[in-house]
């Protein structure tokens, strides 16, 4: 029920909601939960990882690019590059990292 609980968090939450969904050795995937407007905050990846648009569009920005993802888009995030990403409508994004 991980997405479900993310999406009832979101109604009451100012920040987007992150959750785990499977982890092994080597590999997790995450999903984020936004409301249109908020941010994930400026990090790194210290895996290899990739950002792909499940439902609604967000703008995912590195120093030096930038790229609108809209539903079913992906991206590649490099290793250990400062980004973040902003929801331009409600969204739910799913977060691959490892091998």
């Amino acid at each position: 029920m991980t997405i479900k609980d993310i999406k009832l968090k979101l109604k009451t939450s100012n920040n987007p909601v992150a959750k785990s969904l499977h982890q092994g050795l080597g590999f997790k995937t995450l999903v984020i939960g936004f409301k249109k407007g908020m941010i994930l905050k400026e990090h790194k990846a210290h895996l290899k990882s990739k950002l792909t648009v499940l439902e609604g569009a967000v703008i995912y920005k590195e120093e030096h690019r930038i790229i609108e993802l809209e539903q079913y888009d992906e991206v590649e995030i490099p290793i250990e590059i400062t980004h973040s990403v902003e929801a331009r409508e409600d969204s739910l994004c799913i977060v691959t990292q490892g091998e």
